[in-house]
């Protein structure tokens, strides 16, 4: 490669990255007005949760209600905390495994293995 094409490469390099940034900045890309998917942290591994799958439109016919308390936007953390010594109020990871592996065994779908869900 002669020193020319380096060049001609670099800048083709610039040029790109450059229209990169602009389109990047002038056209944002739209937050979705529900989550397409979650991540949830926990100590037994990371959980790849896919709110899209189990939205009500993905002909589950789960609505909002049978997941979450309140359709206002709260967070579930805002009331199930991480380490909670309130025992009226389950721990976040209590709350998540009643409500998924009770629903995933009562629909006869979905994983109830710890393996399946806690995954990265």
């Amino acid at each position: 490669m002669t020193k020319k094409d380096l060049q001609l490469a670099y800048a083709l390099a610039i040029v790109c990255f450059v229209v990169g940034i602009i389109s990047y900045a002038a056209f944002p890309a739209k937050t979705p007005d529900t989550p397409l998917r979650l991540m949830f942290h926990s100590s037994a591994g990371k959980i790849w949760f896919d709110h899209d799958t189990h939205a009500d439109q993905a002909g589950y016919g789960i609505s909002c209600e049978d997941c979450h308390h309140y359709t206002d936007p709260y967070k579930c953390g805002e009331c199930h905390a991480l380490e909670s010594d309130d025992e009226s109020v389950p721990k976040r990871s209590d709350a998540f495994h009643k409500q998924c592996i009770d629903c995933h065994k009562e629909g006869g779908a979905g994983p109830v293995e710890c393996s399946a869900c806690h995954v990265m």
